[in-house]
């Protein structure tokens, strides 16, 4: 055996039932990602340290997107949050070819059965309603299941006279779904506005990214806008905005802190920070606890 034929089987052999099957023929699990690389600064990160700062990036603060439920959770007092309208779910989609399949495919994913949870919870000892959309849920597009769950949501708000909380993600109207997806605009918006007339609080989260009809309904409506460092917000990216005015677009365009500059945004929060502010500007208006 030459020498390039030891080194390769020293460091290039396949470690006994790694990839192979046992004798039983069946694989072994694959472990999980234990590190991943920050999309910012380009940092390795462990993945279980990145997980219990809220995957929030420790060495630069970038903001990764995290889930709907897990958002909720995390600000809701002592994990404390209860789900409701979970039954409001999209169509089956057999009028738009391939949408059934990509309705399978992103509940598998996200664990979800739709693309927004809403429920209520306590913050800070109040009652409070919320929403939060997940980006893994077909990028988190509107489509009547997520519309009807935020209006419903509001509409309980309006009811019962509790504050609301949005977290609001999303590429847009969820485009299988027609007319139908459009729509949710009008009624989302709506809602909020009963919900306005009756005097009561919504705080609006814009998060990375807040765009198409989402951004341009029930997002922008909140009394306070609230939004995470860097988050890109706006109706049309900035590459479509670039393409079709034929102008080169300022530094930082479309990002939370620039919009904060030009008055479209109330508040930059830290996610960590999140609970705290959001419970802070919840007892100036209710005036404490219920």
């Amino acid at each position: 055996m030459g020498f390039e034929d030891t080194i390769r089987k020293i460091f290039f052999r396949k470690p006994k039932n790694a990839l192979e099957g046992g004798a039983d023929g069946n694989k072994p699990a694959v472990p999980e990602k234990v590190s991943v690389r920050c999309d910012k600064c380009r940092a390795i990160l462990i993945s279980s340290e990145l997980d219990n700062n809220m995957k929030v990036c420790p060495k630069c603060g970038y903001h990764f997107k995290i889930g709907a439920r897990e958002r909720l959770i995390a600000l809701c007092d002592d994990g404390e949050f209860t789900e409701m309208f979970a039954d409001v779910v999209a169509e089956s989609g057999d009028d738009f070819p391939g949408y059934a399949q990509k309705l399978d495919k992103a509940r598998a994913e996200s664990g979800e059965i739709e693309g927004v949870i809403a429920g209520v919870g306590k913050i800070n000892g109040i009652y409070t309603a919320m929403f939060a959309i997940d980006y893994r849920f077909i990028m988190g597009s509107m489509g009547y299941a997520v519309g009807e769950r935020i209006t419903r949501i509001f509409e309980y708000a309006t009811l019962h006279r509790y504050p609301v909380v949005g977290f609001a993600l999303s590429g847009g109207a969820r485009m299988q779904e027609g007319i139908t997806s459009l729509m949710q605009m009008a009624k989302t918006s709506a809602a909020v506005g009963r919900h306005n007339d009756a005097g009561l609080l919504y705080i609006s989260v814009l998060t990375n990214p807040t765009t198409g009809g989402v951004s341009a309904s029930f997002a922008f409506l909140g009394d306070i806008i609230v939004a995470e460092p860097d988050a890109l917000i706006g109706f049309a990216g900035p590459r479509v905005i670039e393409q079709t005015t034929r102008q080169k677009l300022p530094a930082g365009f479309q990002r939370a802190e620039f919009l904060q500059q030009k008055g479209y945004v109330d508040l930059i929060v830290k996610r960590g920070d999140m609970k705290s502010k959001l419970g802070e500007i919840i007892a100036l208006h209710t005036g404490g606890n219920d």
